[in-house]
């Protein structure tokens, strides 16, 4: 996958591009994410054009401009236009709220949508954020070693490494995630945000659609696939648990990428 520069209401961003004549499918990443996650999401024998647009403050693209989940939405918007579309349209966690937002708003620009481990249904500051908020405003008050100490010792700390580990290993990384200072700053704001959208608007998509969910998640919780699959007309998913076996939940997602882009 190549990268160059996507310019865009003033701003300079990362874009990954296999290139190629394959139906352009853009899949976007999730909060502190980058491009590398979206390329182990996808299938290795995929025949689409998969391209990634690193968000403000994520992998190479650096933090400017304004930072939410709509301004995210209008930079992909404006690579869509770009591209011979509509387009497939897809992501994980955050990248899954953008997407969303866009089938709802911009179903011009979407030909099938795929959302992964959704974090948001519609509502600003859902609940499952809350973990990843707490380490924003600890990073953002205390030193870094002090911030890390604190959030180790909390409930919910203790909670997810005994319920749902990748999500406690996930929130660890974070703490290590450089510079510090845009990481708190990432967490805490779209943390805080949400797609911007009513569950009405979302009801109208009528576009394919995959969704795929997992148990163990408490950031990504299993109900928020239920909740959206009875929205929209669509293909649910289970996927097994990303915490139990990594290696097993990426190879059925995978399998489902690549039945259900066979069918478009």
């Amino acid at each position: 996958m190549t990268r160059r520069w996507f310019d865009t209401n003033g701003l300079r961003l990362a874009l990954h591009d296999d290139g190629g004549p394959g139906l352009p499918f853009v899949l976007q990443h999730g909060l502190c994410g980058d491009a590398r996650q979206t390329a182990e999401a996808f299938p290795p024998d995929h025949a689409v054009r998969r391209l990634t647009l690193e968000c403000p403050g994520h992998g190479a693209s650096p933090l400017a401009g304004r930072i939410s989940i709509a301004a995210f939405a209008d930079h992909v918007a404006a690579l869509i236009e770009t591209l011979p579309h509509p387009v497939i349209l897809g992501g994980i966690s955050m990248g899954a709220a953008i997407a969303l937002r866009l089938a709802t708003l911009r179903p011009d620009l979407v030909r099938a949508l795929i959302l992964i481990r959704p974090a948001w249904v519609t509502e600003d500051a859902p609940p499952n954020m809350a973990p990843n908020a707490l380490v924003g405003r600890l990073l953002a008050t205390l030193p870094r070693d002090e911030a890390l100490a604190r959030f180790t010792q909390s409930p919910v700390a203790a909670r997810l490494a005994r319920e749902a580990p990748d999500n406690f290993a996930s929130l660890l990384g974070f703490f290590d995630r450089a510079p510090l200072a845009e990481t708190a700053t990432l967490l805490q704001t779209i943390s805080a945000d949400g797609p911007g959208i009513t569950p009405a608007q979302v009801a109208r998509i009528t576009v394919p659609t995959l969704i795929c969910g997992t148990g163990r998640d408490d950031i990504h919780p299993l109900d928020h696939s239920g909740r959206l699959a009875a929205l929209i007309p669509s293909r649910l998913v289970e996927l097994p648990p990303k915490t139990d076996d990594k290696s097993r939940h990426l190879a059925a997602l995978h399998a489902a990428l690549t039945a259900f882009v066979k069918e478009l």
